[in-house]
């Protein structure tokens, strides 16, 4: 009895995350400027934020519910007076109705400036469009018209993706939807243009389009208002919700009090061709208090995947746009209240930056509106001293593990290669670790929580070119016995094309430096109390130190315990998991296939399949980006040269190829896991955190104990050990192809001074990217690592597959080849006419065949090939002899 006790209470600590709720709080706080004790506006006033200043309109001053458009239209006369909230001082201008400062209008914010379309003037729909803009230096506001809407509607809602205006309308104007393109009104510096002549023009010239109708939310109440837009990434791109309003039972000239809420919503994608755009609709708006469902009274967006939902009842909503999930947040009351019923009413909002204003009523104070700022409380970030002991002490291993190796390194040899004396399972680790590390742990979960497993067959394409790295490209690296992968380059071509490429890989480095760190850093930000830029700062500062002292052999082996530590930690965030889910496994399966998050093929082959993760961009950029990396990433094809033959090589390949596959199973199992736990878990999310630390995250409030500090620990020394490997990577290269063979130093200890000063100065200069990188406007660092392979590395393996498979090529058309390479990937990323993940393909392809024929454009001085193409190679048999 006493051992089955002492079983469960084991079993009941270690749970104890499982069973934790992160409550979120909402904080509304009533704004009151120095000048006025209160700001007090009638119903169906907007609240628009300009450059951290306010715009309030007059809105309807009316006494008697339901606020709506329907009810209070015609009831009072037309309000001339618009407030603007400048710091602490408040003014107080006339503004026409015409002019913009209508009821029930919508507002939507375009640079700096307020657009506003419909709403009621002069006591009737209006169609009018204006853009209003606050001068601060002059303190005056300024109008502009713009093109009428087609139809005038009483309460419309409005929302810009990418300078396009979309606006919504009830049932008054039909439920249409409408779109206008404004960016013509924006000049070469992102301003808008304040000219009359020049919107004139633009009036002249530019129109509404008519777009799917938003359909009716039941047949049996045909008219429907008060429909709400808001902008956020369901994790496949921006689109737009249509969330809340009302039903009434008659037209509205035979409106009655009776309001029927809307429990629905829809999504509609303005991305896809005019011919299969449509509203998609859904079901499931949570119930509001006393089980009756509230009517949302305005939206606003939250974050990277938030949307909230201010209710009549006084409720915030939260609706995740990934999981398709709802749930409810607490909020403060009024203070000064006993009568929990006397709740905040939100009806107008505004959100900017993260700040959130909104235009409140309390239940006993119905007259007139008061402006708030709400903020999203957020539990304590309680890392625990256990944890950070645990992170604390592992991370000083690691660095004690690197300098381990200070005293073995005498001459570059040793401090580039080892002595060639690592074991195959240990290079094996170090190149998975190189490949993969934290950006796999971290960013990839993340990018399979926001879609499917389309990217699946892409990374399984390492074992595809496993056999050309075995065959061909690593014989190569050991038969001219390279430090620098670019010695071959000088070999094949000339010491010109060497240096450029050798250049290009310096800077590709860096720039992965700084992904792998931001990627780290926002993942420690979410769950201790570092910030992003203290953990970049921190993981900097480590690797400078043991890196620049231990060299290659400091990175094998701190790789090694990684990959051991960040495999078993997958392994048990995924049961933890499955462990979290309602119905175990038999949710994971069901939610998975019922959406879609178990999809591994695109099967596109249109024109256009080249701009999406069709089945042939995967398999082709999967192909181009381990080619790539075997071929022409000097921090791979280093680990060829640390093993002691080239049948130990031979085996860290297949050894890489064997951990990666399962691997990246595993991972693509754990981001759908995170999907289902926090689509049945929603209240657990924290909806401020970016995409990209929700594995993290995960594992600081789910998971044990003491093992969350270690996992945590674990990716934060993963990052390290890439961040190493670039660096001595880097190092290796500019010792090799810059210093030794223009003789700048003359004796192999000045060569080793040299090389450990590299290996810092690049370590700050990855840093210094690092910081860069950490920016929230970047949704997914796997895909912008995706970019930056294909942007350097892609153009480097294509050079090397020229000389490879060509005895044609020459100095001349390597550099054509790889000029070309870079331009084609440029253009492809600025016009965007291809998608990021066949990047280095693209370079492959067009540096091998711009470099070809280029190669015929300049006479080709006489070589010897010997052991230098594909067909000059020495066989293994002559080369042991």
């Amino acid at each position: 009895m006493i051992r089955k006790l002492y079983k469960s209470t084991i079993v009941l600590l270690l749970m104890m995350p499982l069973i934790s709720v992160a409550e979120v709080l909402i904080n509304w706080q009533e704004i009151t400027p120095n000048v006025v004790n209160e700001i007090k506006v009638g119903h169906g006033a907007y609240i628009n934020e300009q450059n951290n200043n306010l715009l309030i309109s007059s809105g309807l001053k009316s006494n008697t519910p339901p606020y709506v458009a329907e009810q209070l239209i015609g009831t009072t006369a037309p309000a001339k007076s618009m407030l603007v909230v400048h710091g602490q001082q408040l003014f107080e201008h006339d503004l026409a109705e015409t002019l913009g400062n209508r009821a029930f209008a919508a507002t939507t914010s375009f640079y700096g400036s307020t657009v506003v379309i419909g709403g009621i003037a002069n006591n009737t729909a209006s169609n009018l469009v204006n853009i209003v803009t606050w001068q601060a230096e002059s303190q005056t506001l300024n109008s502009y018209a713009l093109p009428s809407l087609p139809r005038a509607a009483m309460s419309p809602s409005s929302v810009i993706i990418k300078d396009t205006l979309y606006v919504l309308t009830g049932s008054d104007a039909k439920n249409n939807f409408y779109s206008i393109d404004l960016s013509s009104l924006v000049d070469s510096k992102n301003e808008l243009i304040h000219d009359n002549n020049l919107v004139e023009q633009f009036n002249i010239n530019v129109s509404w389009n008519t777009l799917p109708s938003l359909p009716l939310a039941s047949n049996t109440f045909p008219y429907q208002n008060g429909v709400k837009l808001a902008v956020q990434n369901d994790g496949s791109g921006n689109k737009i919700f249509a969330i809340g309003g009302y039903l009434l039972p008659n037209a509205a000239n035979s409106y009655q009090d009776d309001l029927i809420a809307i429990d629905g919503y829809w999504k509609f994608d303005p991305a896809l061709e005019s011919s299969l755009q449509k509203w998609q609709p859904f079901s499931g708006i949570i119930n509001a208090k006393e089980n009756n469902i509230a009517k949302i009274n305005s939206v606003s967006t939250l974050g990277q995947s938030h949307i909230l939902a201010f209710t009549d009842q006084g409720n915030t909503l939260s609706y995740n746009a990934i999981t398709k999930s709802w749930t409810e947040y607490s909020a403060t009351q009024p203070k000064n209240s006993v009568d929990t019923k006397n709740y905040l009413i939100s009806e107008s909002v505004s959100s900017t930056n993260g700040d959130i204003f909104s235009l409140n009523r309390t239940v006993d104070d119905q007259g007139s509106l008061k402006l708030y700022q709400m903020k999203a409380v957020l539990p304590a970030k309680d890392f625990g001293w256990v944890n950070m002991t645990v992170l604390i002490v592992y991370l000083l291993s690691m660095v004690l593990v690197g300098l381990f190796f200070v005293f073995k390194n005498k001459n570059t040899d040793d401090y580039f290669r080892g002595g060639q004396t690592i074991p195959w399972w240990a290079a094996a680790c170090s190149i998975y670790a190189t490949m993969l590390s934290s950006l796999t742990y971290v960013a990839l979960p993340a990018v399979v929580y926001q879609t499917n497993w389309l990217l699946l067959i892409g990374i399984w394409m390492i074992i595809a070119v496993a056999p050309i790295a075995i065959y061909v490209v690593m014989p190569f690296f050991r038969q001219i016995d390279a430090t620098s992968a670019y010695e071959y380059l000088s070999k094949r071509f000339n010491m010109g094309v060497r240096l450029f490429a050798s250049g290009l890989f310096t800077l590709f480095h860096i720039s992965r430096m700084g992904i792998v760190m931001a990627v780290t850093a926002l993942a420690l930000s979410a769950v201790t109390p570092l910030s992003a830029s203290e953990s970049v700062l921190i993981m900097g500062v480590l690797c400078l130190l043991y890196c620049t002292m231990g060299g290659i052999e400091a990175v094998i082996w701190t790789d090694t315990i990684q990959t051991v530590v960040l495999l078993v930690g997958a392994i048990v965030c995924f049961v933890v998991i499955i462990l979290g889910l309602d119905n175990g496994l038999n949710d994971f399966i069901t939610i998975g296939f019922q959406d879609d998050k178990f999809t591994m093929v695109n099967v596109d082959f249109s024109a256009s399949s080249i701009t999406s993760l069709s089945i042939w961009v995967i398999i082709l950029g999967g192909i181009g980006q381990n080619l790539s990396s075997y071929t022409s990433d000097q921090s791979v094809v280093q680990r060829y040269m640390v093993t002691k033959d080239p049948a130990a090589a031979s085996k860290s390949i297949w050894a890489n190829a064997g951990l990666a596959a399962p691997g990246a199973l595993l991972f693509f199992c754990l981001g759908t896991g995170l999907y289902v736990f926090y689509q049945l878990n929603p209240g657990k999310l924290d909806p401020t955190i970016q995409i990209d630390q929700i594995f993290p995250t995960f594992i600081a409030t789910e998971l044990p104990i003491g093992l969350a500090g270690l996992i945590v620990a674990g990716i934060f020394a993963a990052a390290q050990s890439t961040v190493s490997t670039s660096m001595n990577s880097i190092a290796t290269t500019v010792v090799t192809d810059f210093v030794r063979p223009f003789n700048l130093v003359k004796t192999e200890k000045g060569y080793m001074n040299a090389a450990r000063w590299l290996t810092f100065i690049m370590g700050v200069l990855g840093t210094l990217a690092g910081l860069i990188f950490i920016n929230p406007e970047i949704r997914s660092l796997m895909s912008a690592y995706f970019k930056v392979i294909g942007m350097f590395m892609g153009a480097l393996g294509g050079l090397f597959i020229l000389g490879a498979l060509t005895k044609k090529a020459n100095a001349f058309g390597a550099l054509v080849g790889i000029f070309s390479g870079v331009a084609t990937m440029v253009s492809a990323w600025l016009m965007g006419w291809a998608n990021g993940y066949i990047f280095g393909t693209i370079g492959i392809v067009s540096c091998l065949i711009f470099g070809y024929l280029g190669s015929f454009l300049a006479p080709s001085l006489k070589k010897d090939l010997t052991g230098l193409t594909l067909y000059t190679m020495q066989s293994p048999a002559n080369e042991s002899s």
